[in-house]
Order: structure tokens, then C-alpha cells, then sequence
């Protein structure tokens, strides 16, 4: 179990390092709004976190000024710079952070190896490493939607990221490799009834404290599309005034989209009527195909009621994933029906597309590819299941107490690792969000019998 772990904990700090090491010093350094963070922060904070949480388990004192620099918003470990300023610190430099990230994983490493026979301090560490693992990765698609953001207001739109010659090849970035697509969506249909929802306790896998208890809920016969919503339907959704129709919108969404003067999803324009994203491997012409992206939850659920749908309750997403088995075993010629994009990195860089792309050939018939893509917005609000608690001391602060104000999102995206996800998991965003990966899957009500 020891050396499994030490793998997995060396995979994981490798991929942030690779993920980084196309920007440069100025890059990382980049702050384009509170709600994002700099490259260079995210490579810190990271590595803080295993500073403070699994080496300070075994009794070692972190050292106080990282914390002051590095620390998120864990309020028992003390005083930190406001989120708002994580772009002005200039020092450390980007390189003394790769330094302190060598530094860091030299010495965990070391603790691992030390303990091969300690049960009881590898029982301590251990789920804190894990948590650090789960963390790193999550940080790996904030980096991304991070820099993503502060690229966006380049008046140049450069690219974050080359595309391969294979993206290029697939048609993935528009043009005559896509064939057209239907328009027609077709659902799924669930019985409902009284099902089980959350992450079991005690289970091998690992799995965030929101995720559980696993508790049971009544569903009501419920349909789930066996598509995302695409461009295609957007461009409808704009062309028939979906942005100025105030019957189409929540009061919220309607007041936001005014007051921001919002005409489209984020990164996303018309240019000599074509429309036109822009993303981490810079500007392209998506296909009609290609699930929308980077939308606020207010813009999802306006644009499923203009589709005369609505957005999935996060137990109907679940219960439909373990309804199909959509964890695994459905394949063909090596490909995962279950799955959109997700982040594949190896020691040569990226190896998936960093955008989402349509399926080029249909699944079979009555199974929904749930996972990976875009993030999809559910309507259910972020809220504690029944018996939840969150765990001791400041790592207790890690998910509990942002539990208001917040929407569930599921399913993960082309930006989250691949391996990271589960079907429990449960992201969360405020309702305005649009610098995330973040698009939607339809849902209707059920035949009641």
C-alpha cells in the first residue's frame, strides 16, 4: 500500500509540473480576477498543503511564513494573504516554488519510505496524502480554467497550449472533417422510486467527506438525455433572442445577464457571423456538435427550459450512472462509451484535447456517457447530506462550510484527470460562475404509473 501510494503521489506532482511548464515566469503570475489564482500560487499551495497536513501529522512544524504566502482559507491555521492578492506576490519567484516543491516531495517521500511498518503513523499520513492526492489533482483543472481566464483578455487570444497534430487531424477544431449532426434529442427513461445516493463508508476507495453518508432519496419517474446540450442548440437559443426573453430566465439569472450585458457563453463571440471560442489551445470554429461550455448555471437552466427540458437533480444524475453501470466494462475497440475528454498528461505534455468534442459515433443504444466533457449543471443546491459532519481541525474545513449560496455540478470535464472522478463526486460553483468547464445535460419528468 505504501509504495502504490508514494506512486500516485509523485504521478500526481508531476502532472502540476508539466501542466506549468509551457508558461513562463510572467505567466504564472497572472491574476485575472479573485475568483482565479496564479499558476505559481496553485504550484504552492499545493505543496503547502502536504507541508501543513501530512508531514504535520507526524509532528512537523510548518513553516510559518509559507503558510502566510500559500494558505487558502483554512482559518485555524492562521493569518494569509487575501485571495484578491494572491497576483501580487512576486516573490518567491517561480522557480524558488519549484525548489520548495522538490523540497517538499524529497521529504514526504522519505517519511513514506521511513514508515513501511508503522501501521499506526501510516494510518495517520496516509489518509492525508490521499486527500492531498484528490486536492493536487483538483488544483490541476483550476490551473487550467486559471489561466485560461487571464489569456482570454490578451488582445492577441494567444494559445496556452499547442494542439497536436492528432486534434488538428480529428476535425475537433471545425471544418469539413464534421459530418452533420441531428438536432433531435433522445432520452433515457428511469423509474425512480426510493434509491440509494452517496459514497459508502468504509470503502477502499477514496472519496470527499460532501460525498456521503450514503443515504436514500425518492425519485420520481424522471427522463436524462443521452446527449449534452451542443452548440447547435445554443446558436438556436441566441438566434431566437433566448438572451433578451425574460420569461426564459430565474429573476437571479435574468438581473445577471442584464447588469454584465451577457449575448453568449463565456469566451465565445460571433466574427463575421461565425461563431468562434476561444480556449487553451487558442481560437477556434467549433463544430454545431460540440457540447457548449463555460455557462452559468442561470444560462443552463434558461437554455433548457428554451429546449423544453430543465436541468437533472444531482440524485437523478447519480442514480442514473449506477443505474447503467456507467463505471465501466461497456467498450468498444478500446473506447470507453461511458466517457467524454478527459486529462490525460504523461512526461510529454498534454496528450488529450483541452476543449470538448462532439462523439463521432453514437453509443449504443440506452447508454448515457456521463462522465468527462464539460461539467454539468444540476439544479440542486449544495447542501449537506442527512448525518453529514464534517471532519476535525482546520483539513474540516476543506468542503463543510461552503455548503450555501452554491450549485452541484457533475460528471467532470476534458480538463479534469483522468482517474480523479467517481460517480458520488460532487463539484460545486456559485450560480454565476462561467470561467469553469461548465455546460449542461437535459432532463424532463417521467411518466408517473
Amino acid at each position: 500500500m505504501n509504495t502504490r501510494l508514494i506512486e500516485r503521489f509523485v504521478a500526481a506532482r508531476a502532472r502540476t509540473e508539466t501542466l506549468a511548464a509551457p508558461l513562463s515566469d510572467e505567466d504564472q503570475i497572472l491574476q485575472s480576477m479573485p475568483d482565479c489564482s496564479p499558476t505559481k500560487w496553485h504550484r504552492a499551495h499545493t505543496t503547502w498543503f502536504f507541508e501543513a497536513f501530512a508531514l504535520g501529522s507526524l509532528g512537523d512544524t510548518p513553516d510559518a511564513a509559507r503558510a502566510l504566502l500559500w494558505n487558502s482559507y483554512y482559518e485555524a491555521v492562521g493569518p494569509r494573504i487575501p485571495r484578491n492578492r494572491r497576483g501580487m506576490m512576486s516573490r518567491p519567484t517561480a522557480a524558488e516554488v519549484g525548489t520548495y516543491r522538490r523540497e517538499i516531495d524529497a521529504r514526504l517521500v522519505e517519511r513514506l519510505l521511513a514508515l513501511r511498518t508503522d501501521d499506526l503513523a501510516l494510518s495517520r499520513i496516509g489518509p492525508l496524502v490521499e486527500l492531498g492526492i484528490a486536492h493536487e489533482e483538483q488544483h490541476q483543472e483550476l490551473l487550467l480554467t486559471d489561466i485560461l481566464n487571464a489569456f482570454s483578455m490578451h488582445p492577441f487570444a494567444p494559445s496556452c497550449y499547442p494542439e497536436s497534430a492528432r486534434e488538428r487531424d480529428s476535425g475537433s477544431s471545425g471544418g469539413p472533417a464534421h459530418r452533420p449532426r441531428s438536432s433531435a434529442t433522445d432520452y433515457v427513461a428511469f423509474e425512480g422510486g426510493l434509491v440509494w445516493i452517496g459514497a459508502e463508508a468504509g470503502s477502499a476507495q477514496f472519496s470527499f467527506d460532501n460525498e456521503g453518508p450514503r443515504h436514500r432519496v425518492w425519485l420520481d419517474p424522471f427522463e436524462l438525455a443521452t446527449r449534452l446540450v451542443t452548440i447547435g442548440d445554443v446558436k438556436a437559443f441566441i438566434a431566437e433572442g433566448g438572451y433578451r426573453t425574460a420569461s426564459l430566465w430565474l429573476s437571479a439569472g435574468w438581473d445577471f445577464v442584464r447588469a454584465e450585458g451577457i449575448e453568449a457563453p463565456l469566451y465565445a463571440s460571433f466574427e463575421d457571423g461565425e461563431y468562434r471560442t476561444f480556449g487553451l489551445h487558442g481560437k477556434r470554429t467549433p463544430s454545431d456538435g460540440e457540447p457548449v461550455s463555460h455557462i452559468s448555471l442561470y444560462e443552463a437552466d434558461a437554455i433548457a427550459r428554451f429546449l423544453g427540458a430543465r436541468l437533472p437533480s444531482e440524485a437523478e444524475w447519480e442514480h442514473a450512472v449506477a443505474a447503467q453501470d456507467c463505471t465501466g466494462g461497456l467498450r468498444k475497440d478500446g473506447e470507453a462509451w461511458t466517457e467524454g475528454p478527459m486529462l490525460d498528461v504523461g512526461e510529454h505534455g498534454v496528450a488529450s484535447p483541452l476543449h470538448p468534442q462532439e462523439r463521432l459515433a453514437a453509443a449504443p443504444d440506452g447508454l448515457l456517457p456521463l462522465h468527462g466533457n464539460v461539467w454539468q449543471w444540476t439544479r440542486s443546491t449544495y447542501a449537506p447530506y442527512p448525518g453529514y459532519a464534517p471532519a476535525g481541525g482546520a483539513v474540516g474545513e476543506y468542503n463543510g462550510k461552503f455548503m450555501v449560496n452554491q450549485n452541484v455540478l457533475r460528471g467532470g470535464s476534458c480538463l479534469t484527470p483522468r482517474g480523479h472522478l467517481r460517480p458520488t463526486y460532487r463539484n460545486f460553483w456559485a450560480p454565476q460562475t462561467r470561467f469553469q468547464m461548465s455546460g449542461l445535460r437535459l432532463a424532463r419528468d417521467g411518466e408517473k404509473r
